[in-house]
């Protein structure tokens, strides 16, 4: 049960919207189910005598009753309370509880108050009511709603546990905000896949990624197409940032700003420079006279990357707070270090993924800045190398990283968890679930590649990396037979043995190397832990055929006639001219 609070200064028209048909034809039914006292509200849904006018005006009231100068500018406050889409529907009755509990833990109608302000639930949908209430009570004063969001949601969770919905997760006040209903609509009628905040935030965390200073930030920002509005010192010093998506505007035709802080807790300024600390290195010149990029970039900084990420579990099991929470940071901009650069067929997943889990970076504990610059410079590496083709060593390069990344994103809700950060937790389940998504398009075809390696293995080749794998893990060989990259790993032994390793050896470091509980697949995180130990390609070498190979081959394939051959006949044989 969500609830989601807004303040406004019309009373009628929020009322006009609330009976309405809805934007999209979708109100049906719009009538009362409470109201501060039984009777003293007039209901346009189910009574033809009452007009909007007359609801309006009755709220109103006590606003009106005050002078003019202590009347607040924004008097109206409207808290919409939807249930989960799973829930069951509730009654008139059972809404009609909901309201006066919430209007009561926000302190906008304490039971048994009889100078509380005046509010009303209007139901106009079965999943949800809209409550609306104006802010002077009857006696003059202002209510008392101090932190009413928080108090709102504490609410909402007891309310779920005694009606029997499903329980979400409780907040902590470290969330970024979410976009309103207004906003949202605008991005609907705009065509935009998300609202104006929501680009924003990813453009603001997709040029913190991996930068190395405040001007390579801000150069990222611009080069990305957003706005930008530096608050400056008298001395020309920075002291904030706001920003701006190109033709949005509001009904003024002014730019619509948002600050950093306002579109996430650690996108402020001051919250970025932490980030950046005393690094420094990087490149400041202008995108068109930077090097282009050089081929296999993008898979070497892609394997440089999986080997700090794979460090995460244990970094989480001995690191301390804010050792873990520097770690999470830097796991955030790696993510949104893949996201702007993956491939077509996987980005929107990872940049899914990279929005969930910057939810799983942020709780009330500070990094430690040390420990964040390693694996910032993985981030770095990434956006430096720029945008994988997605097939090749690439593709098998991005499937190696996404491997780690979903066993780090686990890590990390399993870390959350222990420590009872629901809403963290969440987000990095949710996150690993978008990673896999990308893995299983990603890893398609370097997997099937090795797959072929591994069905052609000779015999006693293929009975050899078979014994290996049931000496190593004995109790887990029928299970892995069954899984599609059993012969892919098989493949990779194979490889890791022509390199100069005992695979054997090698399959026992890579297993000791963490546990293997977590995996969906066991083969194919061994085989991406021993490319990545035994410094494999991580796309095996195409079969390639010779010229003079490809004719031999098809002389022998070529079937025999009756007929014999020409033969040139020798001199003697040959007829005069």
């Amino acid at each position: 049960m969500v609830p989601d609070i807004s303040l406004g200064d019309r009373t009628y028209g929020l009322l006009a919207y609330l009976y309405g048909p809805g934007r999209r034809e979708e109100h049906t039914d719009p009538h009362l189910v409470a109201a501060w006292e039984s009777g003293l509200a007039p209901d346009p849904g189910r009574d033809r005598q009452a007009t909007l006018k007359q609801l309006q005006e009755r709220l109103d009231l006590p606003v009106q009753a005050v002078p003019e100068h202590r009347r607040p500018k924004r008097h109206v406050w409207h808290c919409p309370v939807r249930t989960d889409p799973g829930d069951r529907y509730l009654t008139d009755a059972e809404w009609a509880e909901v309201a006066r509990r919430v209007v009561h833990a926000t302190g906008i109608a304490e039971e048994g108050d009889e100078q509380a302000c005046r509010w009303i639930a209007v139901r106009h949908a079965d999943d949800h009511i809209h409550i609306v209430a104006t802010l002077k009570r009857r006696d003059g004063r202002a209510p008392r709603r101090h932190d009413d969001f928080n108090r709102a949601q504490a609410e909402c969770r007891a309310i779920e546990a005694d009606f029997g919905l499903r329980q979400l997760n409780a907040g902590d006040g470290t969330a970024a905000k979410r976009p309103t209903s207004a906003e949202r609509a605008k991005a609907e009628r705009t065509g935009r896949t998300a609202t104006s905040r929501e680009l924003l935030r990813d453009y603001v965390r997709q040029a913190v990624a991996g930068a190395a200073n405040e001007t390579e930030f801000f150069r990222r920002l611009t080069e990305a197409g957003v706005r930008i509005d530096q608050r400056l010192a008298p001395s020309g010093d920075v002291l904030g940032y706001k920003v701006a998506l190109p033709g949005d505007r509001n009904r003024h035709g002014e730019p619509i700003w948002f600050a950093g802080s306002r579109l996430a807790p650690d996108l402020s300024l001051p919250k970025i420079r932490d980030r950046f600390g005393d690094e420094g290195g990087a490149d400041e010149r202008p995108a068109e006279s930077r090097p282009r990029t050089q081929r296999g970039a993008p898979a070497r900084a892609r394997r440089a990357a999986a080997d700090l990420v794979d460090q995460t579990p244990s970094a989480l099991d001995e690191g301390g707070e804010p050792e873990v929470a520097a770690r999470l940071s830097g796991l955030g901009e790696v993510l949104d270090a893949l996201a702007q650069t993956s491939s077509a067929s996987t980005r929107q997943q990872t940049i899914e993924a990279a929005r969930s889990f910057e939810r799983a970076t942020r709780w009330h504990t500070r990094a430690e800045r040390a420990e964040h610059r390693a694996v910032r410079s993985a981030a770095r590496g990434i956006i430096r190398a720029g945008t994988a083709l997605g097939r090749g060593e690439d593709g098998g390069a991005t499937a190696m990283l996404l491997s780690t990344l979903i066993l780090a994103t686990i890590a990390a809700a399993r870390w959350h968890t222990a420590r009872h950060h629901a809403q963290q937790a969440a987000a990095a389940h949710q996150a690993a679930q978008h990673l896999r998504t990308a893995y299983r398009t990603t890893a398609t075809m370097p997997m099937r590649a090795m797959r072929d390696h591994g069905r052609r293995l000779p015999g006693p080749a293929r009975h050899r990396h078979q014994g290996t794998v049931e000496a190593v893990l004995p109790n887990q060989t029928d299970e892995m037979r069954c899984e599609h990259g059993f012969d892919a790993l098989l493949a990779t032994l194979d490889q890791a043995q022509h390199a100069g390793h005992d695979p054997e050896a090698l399959l026992q470091r890579a297993v000791a190397h963490r546990e293997l509980d977590t995996a969906d697949n066991i083969t194919d995180v061994l085989v991406w832990r021993l490319r990545r130990l035994g410094n494999l390609p991580a796309h095996p070498p195409r079969a390639r055929t010779t010229a003079k190979a490809a004719k031999q081959q098809a002389r022998t394939a070529r079937p025999h006639t009756a007929t014999p051959p020409r033969t040139r006949a020798p001199p003697e044989h040959r007829p005069r001219r």
